[in-house]
């Protein structure tokens, strides 16, 4: 009996040690912590801050549409006037900016023509042709066409947009247009009331791509058939992945024959790179290519790509909504 009493206090003694060192370790926890404060690492978390909410009215000075043009290739220069765009007087693009800019007030619809190189330079030309090469134009034109939104965004929170381009202004209005509608744009996709696209080189018919108007043509654009193909200057980049939240508003134009955005897949052949860039470089200077003011779109009312475009663009200010402005 003895014996078995005197065991007790023996037992308890590891108990006792666990929680005199649970404690301690508790003590130099909250010192720890205190410490840690002073020192500036550890912040607690204040009151999470509430979205930004969206103005109510914007300054006067802003239109309550924004048309955004880009041109094609050799139809702009970085140094144009984007306001009266002389870089070259017959640019198809000016068959849509000028009767629009002349339909609305400057208050109502402002047009914007994104200057930029335009150029696209032949990387097998002997000797060279002292042109800009493809992929630099076509960033140069992307870059300047999110500049100008995010600038007209910030200033101007309240008004819409609506895009188009040709031939190489196509491929950077429809990827931008893609940045947008996959969340990731200059502005939000419910800020973009349309966007058209004439002659897209990364034209691909699916599900989340651009609505054809006018007849369907057979073939791809050439930079989706020409998927994988890199040379000096000139990367071609395959089709989008689509238009994501922008791809019940966006339509694209392609006349048949033309093979910037109507290329034959066997016409060409990464594999035979020399041929292909020859044939993609007269492609754009092939009177298919240049004759958009005259293809026919609608045979009910006669048509062409270009009025489409104006009519299109027109309607989508005539119903889009008029900001208040302070």
């Amino acid at each position: 009996m003895n014996a078995r009493r005197g065991s007790s206090p023996r037992r308890s003694r590891p108990v006792g040690c666990l929680i005199f060192l649970a404690v301690v370790a508790l003590l130099v926890a909250i010192v720890l912590l205190i410490w840690s404060i002073a020192a500036g690492w550890w912040k607690p978390p204040g009151p999470t801050k509430p979205p930004e909410e969206t103005p109510k009215t914007q300054p006067e000075s802003c239109p309550d549409v924004q048309f955004i043009s880009i041109p094609g290739t050799w139809e702009s220069n970085a140094d144009d006037d984007p306001y009266n765009p002389t870089a070259n007087p017959v640019s198809l693009m000016l068959n849509i900016s000028k009767p629009l800019q002349e339909q609305f007030p400057g208050s109502r619809l402002d047009v914007y023509t994104v200057p930029y190189v335009a150029q696209f330079s032949n990387p097998v030309a002997i000797p060279p042709d002292g042109q800009t090469s493809y992929n630099l134009s076509r960033a140069e034109g992307e870059q300047r066409t999110l500049d100008f939104m995010i600038g007209r965004q910030k200033e101007c929170p309240l008004t819409n947009y609506v895009l188009a381009g040709f031939s190489q202004g196509a491929v950077i209005a429809g990827d931008v247009a893609a940045r947008i509608g996959a969340g990731d744009g200059p502005v939000s996709a419910d800020r973009v009331l349309g966007v058209t696209l004439l002659a897209d080189g990364r034209r691909e018919p699916g599900d989340g791509q651009a609505t054809l108007i006018g007849t369907a043509p057979p073939g791809v654009g050439a930079e989706v058939a020409l998927r994988g193909l890199k040379v000096p200057g000139i990367t071609m980049t395959g089709a989008r992945p689509g238009f994501g939240k922008l791809a019940d508003r966006t339509f694209t134009i392609c006349a048949p024959g033309d093979m910037i955005c109507d290329s034959p897949k066997q016409a060409l052949n990464p594999a035979n790179f020399i041929p292909s860039v020859l044939t993609l470089v007269r492609a754009a200077g092939n009177p298919v290519h240049s004759l958009y003011n005259g293809y026919v779109v609608d045979p009910a009312t006669g048509a062409t790509a270009t009025q489409w475009t104006v009519g299109w663009a027109a309607g989508l200010v005539n119903n889009a909504p008029h900001p208040p402005h302070s």
